[in-house]
């Protein structure tokens, strides 16, 4: 098989559910970020690491079915959550951390991919990442990935943000508003990034935004709402697919200048019809982008 257009690395998380077939859920930014980028039509190559149990998943016959290339990393131990939903928001709980994923299980033809994206979910993504793709691939980094404190059968706790390999080569760094502490200005940041660089901060039904950063300085920045959706059933993801639209966009215009505009709307739309549903079902479709932008969104 040829190249892929873009490469995504992560590993599959178990999310503990009661009600589930199994006693829990396939997920992960890796598993939402591949099957979103295969559904709005790239060949997508995916590196994903899993352990004993999530290698039954009937979700990777999903991202088999869009069309994915899935090489499986074997992991002793993956990450595995417990997610309690309170009325004041998600508690998630640690049942185990995650064995990093290693650049060596990388294809050889998958090295000169024109873009990627780098997302962890439990630190499994390590610095010697930064160095795999090729000086020219656009690369985009889900952050939040390891800004997590994970001790088994504790809660959740933020990691404090700081330089490191990964957000230094990050064309686009994605992260939540949330794992940004209220007193860390945005400048900070752009401090460790590249000297050409974007960081993307999503902000959920607020939207968002995407500052541009010119040798360690914001230099702009670009607003974006929340499309609202007919119906939101389940979140989960929703960040990670925000991600998978706006590479999407940026693949299909070949050059991110003539993207702008589309391209965060594009992440927007896609990250709210995947609410609309429960679970990885609900990761739209290119189609049913075209027919949501057909009625004006």
């Amino acid at each position: 098989m040829s190249t892929p257009d873009v490469v995504i690395v992560g590993a599959a998380t178990r999310d503990l559910n009661d009600a589930a077939p199994h006693g829990w859920l396939l997920g992960g930014g890796v598993t939402y970020g591949a099957l979103a980028l295969s559904r709005l039509g790239l060949h997508v190559g995916m590196l994903l690491g899993l352990d004993d149990q999530a290698r039954s998943a009937p979700e990777l016959d999903l991202i088999r079915a869009a069309g994915a290339e899935i090489v499986e990393v074997p992991l002793r131990n993956g990450p595995v959550f417990r997610n309690i939903e309170r009325p004041e928001g998600r508690i998630q709980i640690c049942d185990g951390p995650s064995d990093p994923v290693p650049v060596a299980a990388l294809p050889a033809r998958w090295a000169g991919a024109p873009a990627w994206v780098l997302a962890p979910v439990a630190s499994e993504i390590t610095d010697e990442w930064a160095s795999a793709p090729l000086d020219g691939a656009c690369v985009a980094f889900a952050w939040q990935g390891i800004l997590r404190h994970l001790d088994p059968g504790a809660r959740v706790r933020p990691r404090e943000p700081g330089p490191s390999a990964l957000v230094r080569r990050a064309d686009i760094l994605a992260v939540s508003r949330h794992d940004i502490p209220g007193g860390m200005a945005l400048g900070q940041i752009a401090g460790w990034m590249a000297p050409h660089a974007e960081l993307l901060l999503t902000a959920g039904l607020l939207g968002g935004l995407l500052f541009r950063v010119q040798q360690q300085r914001i230099v702009s920045a670009r607003a974006y709402p929340s499309i609202p959706s007919s119906a939101e059933i389940d979140a989960t993801g929703a960040g990670d697919t925000m991600l998978a639209g706006l590479v999407a966009a940026r693949l299909a215009a070949g050059r991110p200048e003539t993207s702008r505009g589309r391209d965060l709307h594009l992440g927007a739309l896609a990250a709210s019809l995947l609410v609309e549903g429960p679970g990885m079902t609900s990761v739209p479709r290119l189609r049913q982008v075209s027919e949501r932008v057909g009625q004006g969104a």
